[in-house]
């Protein structure tokens, strides 16, 4: 199937930031990437029912809703739209889960691959309007 006939698909991202101002990310079990909770939302779900889902899944951590939206972002190669929100925990006690082999704190300067990093850097600066950007699955474009 040639990208044109290919859907795209949505996804969240949660960036749970701590009163130091670091950013809680996962390693994920299927790629070994460092990055924020989330991933695609399921059919009939609500973007604000998958935010919490994805986050509880890989983190065991409930956040509040609403969640600040800080960025839309284009997967140029994978045709995945991803939307990224700022959270706040309400609940919980940091995890890992089926989807997840470790979790740590990062500050700003230990976030290594652009196209995530740029999504917990835009979550940090809390710009208004939120960020929209491409990448090519690596770096933006």
């Amino acid at each position: 199937m040639s990208s044109a006939e290919r859907p795209h698909s949505v996804s969240v991202a949660g960036v749970i930031v701590d009163d130091g101002g670091r950013a809680l990310l996962i390693q994920r079990r299927d790629n070994g990437q460092w990055e924020p909770p989330g991933g695609v939302l399921e059919p009939g779900e609500t973007i604000p029912e998958a935010l919490q889902r994805e986050v509880l899944e890989e983190t065991g951590l409930k956040v509040a809703l609403p969640a600040a939206l800080t960025g839309v972002y284009k997967n140029m190669t994978g045709l995945i739209v991803s939307l990224a929100f700022r959270c706040k925990v309400i609940d919980g006690t940091p995890t890992t889960g089926d989807e997840t082999n470790a979790l740590r704190w990062a500050t700003r300067t230990e976030l290594a691959d652009e196209a995530y990093a740029i999504r917990v850097l835009d979550a940090l600066d809390a710009a208004s309007p939120p960020a929209v950007r491409a990448h090519d699955g690596v770096r933006l474009v």
